[in-house]
């Protein structure tokens, strides 16, 4: 049987930390970032940790 293929766009939006945890960057962080509040913005500045899905991005990946 041949080797799965990476489904690279998961592998941009996701990595897995040596402790087996997935981490994503938080939504939203492109651009219109003017009109949010300071809370939000600092908010927005560190990375989600996500444990949705776990076991299909780790195969996709």
């Amino acid at each position: 049987m041949p080797k799965m293929k990476t489904h690279k766009a998961t592998a941009k939006r996701f990595k897995i930390k040596k402790s087996g945890k997935i981490i994503k960057r938080t939504d939203g962080q492109d651009h219109f970032n003017s009109r949010e509040s300071g809370k939000t913005k600092r908010n927005k500045r560190s990375d989600n940790t996500t444990e949705m899905f776990k076991k299909t991005i780790k195969r996709a990946i």
